[in-house]
């Protein structure tokens, strides 16, 4: 019945304490998926556990669509972790259904190796449950986890994930090495030496045509960042900062709408406007070329800092809808310790030339985080009172720790976290449960501050 060999490739669910569709895609997974089908002859078997465009409708499900692309996720309770007995809120498996992915491995073949991402660190349960639902339908076959989680623990990864191999960092030069080593070259359409892929720019564009959902994708533009912000995990997870050429990304957005019939784009770069006269700008100018209509935007957080009326003007004339920037605080001397890229006069300047484009001041998020170690609860009200008063939206962003950065260090040094805690501990929505100086009580009240509700 199947003549071709299968590849598996699976984007597991979510085990969380809340979640939703923040134009999530798993870029890497389909970067590799890419990388294969144009070297290999595998046939390529894709689920993606968070895409809730394919829920079945035997479970009653309508996801909350938004008009940009945003959504939320079935959701099924699940026995909390032990750690987390005392945290008075539920904890859920979000994406699919386990028995409609159940029901999908029994339609496929028995693959030749499964490859599993993960795309934050505490939510390794759901590779778990993934790799055991896999060992159930197929036996001992080869698993390859990458990912963020992959990167970031791998020690962890390796002995409590149940996947065979470990995937750290980019992927483009290990995938098919590591195919090659399970089961030899038969699969590959030549027997020469294996490609190499010597930058970002250099690989092929991400296989989105194995997704079903493919209106609003996300898209990256450049990988890394030239930041050293205290809590950010860019430079762990991609070891140089480079930007691709403007006219390629502009061609891939073009076969996107031509090919796949999409319509809205969101950058996931966490340095979207470095250089950008030179990257940015001239990306906009090649969509503008094409007269075709577009939706952008822009979920990791712009820095205000690169802002001025030329930039302000392309971001409006080309169409981008959700703008979020990045504050992180008001509090000049806890930014100094985080990084010192943006000062609270910085973003005054970028909402004035936004203003001046155009754009409605109420309609643009700010993000403000919240948890930063050492930081109290006054910080974080009088940042969102700060962002208030310019007219824009606060945007809570909850601290997490992540293994390796500056704030993890001063975690660990300070005794409030061991070098080896568990993951589930970098959960964002944990910390006024074990280390930070805010209650939950505390966080309570700053979550109704940014919302509004405590005024007047």
């Amino acid at each position: 019945m199947f003549s071709r060999k299968h590849l598996l490739l699976l984007n597991p669910w979510a085990y969380d304490f809340t979640a939703c569709d923040f134009w999530l895609r798993p870029l890497g997974l389909l970067y590799l998926a890419a990388i294969v089908r144009q070297y290999t002859d595998y046939e390529l078997d894709f689920i993606d556990c968070l895409d809730s465009s394919q829920i079945e409708s035997g479970y009653y499900f309508r996801p909350k669509n938004r008009t940009d692309g945003r959504s939320s996720f079935f959701k099924e309770e699940v026995t909390k972790p032990e750690i987390f007995r005392h945290i008075p809120r539920k904890y859920s498996r979000y994406g699919w259904p386990y028995a409609q992915v159940e029901s999908r491995l029994e339609k496929i073949p028995a693959p030749a190796a499964v490859l599993i991402t993960c795309t934050l660190t505490y939510w390794y349960p759901g590779v778990q449950a993934a790799v055991e639902l896999v060992r159930k339908k197929f036996g001992n076959i080869p698993i390859i986890l990458g990912g963020v989680y992959a990167t970031l623990c791998p020690e962890h990864a390796q002995s409590q994930s149940g996947a065979d191999l470990i995937l750290t960092g980019p992927g483009e030069n290990q995938i098919l090495r590591i195919l090659q080593e399970i089961d030899g070259k038969d699969q590959f359409k030549s027997k020469n030496e294996l490609p190499v892929f010597p930058d970002f720019d250099s690989l092929p564009s991400p296989a989105y045509e194995l997704s079903h959902n493919t209106s609003v994708l996300a898209l990256l533009t450049s990988r890394g960042c030239p930041f050293h912000c205290s809590y950010c995990a860019s430079r762990l997870l991609y070891q140089r900062f480079e930007q691709r050429q403007p006219e390629k990304v502009a061609a891939e957005i073009e076969y996107f709408r031509q090919n796949l019939g999409t319509e809205q784009i969101a950058f996931y770069d966490d340095a979207l406007l470095i250089n950008k006269n030179h990257h940015l700008i001239k990306i906009l100018e090649a969509l503008t070329d094409s007269k075709e209509k577009w939706r952008f935007h822009t979920p990791n957080g712009l820095h205000p800092r690169e802002f001025d009326r030329e930039l302000a003007r392309w971001l409006k004339i080309s169409g981008f809808d959700s703008l979020f920037l990045s504050l992180e605080t008001s509090d000049i001397n806890l930014l100094a310790e985080t990084g010192a890229k943006v000062s609270p006069e910085d973003l005054e300047r970028a909402l004035g030339y936004l203003e001046g484009a155009g754009f409605c001041r109420s309609q643009i998020s700010v993000y403000l985080l919240v948890g930063l170690p050492g930081q109290d609860k006054q910080q974080v009200v009088e940042s969102i009172r700060f962002v208030r008063a310019l007219g824009a939206r606060p945007r809570l962003a909850y601290f997490s720790p992540v293994p390796g950065t500056a704030d993890w260090k001063k975690l660990v040094d300070s005794g409030q976290l061991k070098e080896d805690s568990d993951p589930l501990l970098q959960n964002k929505l944990v910390f006024p449960y074990f280390w930070s100086q805010f209650t939950p009580e505390d966080l309570d009240e700053i979550k109704k501050e940014a919302t509004g509700k405590n005024i007047g």
